[in-house]
């Protein structure tokens, strides 16, 4: 696994400048919602820039740089009979009138307001201080440093290595460089004080090349980290780009047949993805999942063990609390194939007469519900190489397309790319294929998880092999496999 574990860490104790400012306004705003009316106020107020540049054939197409200030609000008024009246808004006016104009509004707005028995604020017990917070190492100030030339200059590289790789490559769909940074207050009535400071860039390239019958094929290759010093270089994103195109070369259909599915683990990440969705207290209550109902059951192979875990160093998904101010931890969701516990805010928590899992994620307009953190299929013992080694026959997925999953059923089926495996080994490129299965089976089968997890997004899983699925596609099967 690439990303540090947790170590007990902490904090110092003197604050950037920016977020006592920020704190300033956040806490003047829960003053006032709680003057008017209110028996709960909540603020969230971030602040953040953002610079992305785009290329394609070594000329700039897009340049953007932006930042943002903005100030959401939670308010509750008790209701006599029990439960809570609770509305939310946000301004990006951060003026005295500003602010006071969206206090007015939404204890306006929480009057109206239909009184919910299952709304109010988390245990008070169960906040976190912020003397605990871990530091998780989510800041680098060099971020901010890159303007935009040197994110035109980062793009052009990235795309001239990979047009260089092999004369067949002689387009592209382009190259784009993007860094963001941002700092998050929160602070409410109840007691809560809270600051998060992060900062992303990420790279991206995808050449073209021609191939037989005037066809093109792309493939694509990035990189992303909280660090500067994280990303990988222009010279190797650019190179694997170029190779994962060139492979794709010759690519055909095959005919519908059924056999082991390997997911490279940008696809399998893709399918963790699916599953994450169906485990939030959201889905959960209202009874949009298959998973309902299911806790300690056997939801997936043995082998396959998921954790949701907010405390990874330099993690994408990674927060020292959540969004309603709880500490973070981390929660084994899948253990050894046993569905061991649902993501739950306060909300669907009580809806559920479960308690929350400190997963609760609060957007800038200050609405609250659960979320993933970094979300994580965690890694076998043999390398990809072994995994597919040990399939005589299948079919192996690295790209996926299309959004087809219901998540009620757990029905699923999406278009796919990738290889046909021949004893072992890669016999050729296939694209146009659709694989389907119900993802309940599907990861109930799961026979072999391979090492080689990159934590280059929040929801992440190695290579893995499903031991059946459905692959139909079309063309002269037999002659292709050799039967």
């Amino acid at each position: 696994m690439t990303g540090k574990a947790y170590t007990p860490s902490f904090r110092p104790t003197q604050r950037p400048k920016e977020v006592s400012e920020l704190f300033e306004l956040a806490d003047a705003l829960v003053r006032l919602v709680r003057k008017l009316g209110a028996d709960v106020a909540e603020a969230v107020l971030s602040e953040g820039r953002h610079l992305s540049a785009k290329v394609r054939l070594g000329e700039p197409e897009l340049v953007e740089e932006a930042s943002s200030r903005s100030i959401g609000v939670r308010a509750m008024i008790r209701d006599g009979g029990g439960g809570f009246r609770v509305a939310v808004s946000v301004s990006s006016d951060l003026t005295e009138a500003g602010i006071s104009r969206l206090a007015e509004d939404v204890v306006e707005l929480a009057r109206l307001a239909e009184v919910d028995p299952f709304a109010g604020p988390p245990d008070q017990a169960l906040f976190s201080s912020e003397e605990y917070h871990p530091e998780l190492d989510l800041f680098d100030p060099s971020i901010d440093s890159i303007d935009a030339r040197e994110a035109i200059g980062s793009a052009k590289a990235v795309e001239k290595v990979a047009l260089g790789v092999d004369p067949r490559i002689n387009n592209s769909e382009g190259a784009e460089f993007s860094r963001a940074s941002g700092i998050t207050v929160l602070v409410t009535s109840e007691g809560f004080r809270g600051w998060n400071c992060g900062t992303h860039a990420s790279l991206w390239v995808a050449p073209v090349a021609d191939d037989q019958g005037g066809k093109k094929q792309s493939a694509s290759a990035w990189t992303s980290s909280r660090h500067r010093l994280g990303l990988r270089s222009t010279e190797e994103v650019g190179k694997e780009a170029a190779q994962r195109t060139l492979a794709k070369l010759g690519a055909r259909k095959v005919n519908t047949t059924e056999c082991p599915v390997i997911f490279e683990r940008e696809a399998g990440g893709s399918l963790i993805g699916a599953f994450a969705g169906c485990v939030l207290g959201g889905a959960i209550w209202r009874k949009s999942s298959y998973l309902v109902d299911r806790l300690n059951t056997v939801v997936a192979s043995p082998l396959v063990t998921i954790i949701d875990d907010p405390l990874i160093l330099r993690g994408l998904g990674s927060r020292a609390f959540d969004g309603e101010g709880l500490l973070s931890r981390r929660n084994f969701i899948v253990e050894e194939g046993r569905l061991r516990t649902y993501l739950l805010d306060s909300y669907s928590a009580r809806k559920l007469g479960m308690r929350s899992t400190g997963s609760a994620s609060r957007s800038s307009s200050g609405g609250v519900s659960a979320s993933t953190s970094n979300f994580i299929l965690l890694p076998g013992s043999m390398t990809p190489e072994e995994l597919i080694a040990q399939t005589e026959r299948g079919f192996l997925v690295t790209e996926m397309m299309g959004f087809g999953f219901n998540p009620v059923t757990g029905d699923f089926s999406r278009g796919a790319s990738g290889f046909w495996i021949e004893k072992g080994r890669k016999a050729f490129p296939v694209s146009e294929v659709t694989i389907s299965g119900n993802l309940d089976q599907m990861l109930q089968s799961i026979d072999a998880i391979a090492n080689d997890l990159d934590l280059q997004s929040s929801i992440a899983a190695p290579t893995f092999r499903i031991a059946s699925m459905m692959v139909a596609g079309s063309g002269d099967f037999s002659r292709d496999i050799g039967e």
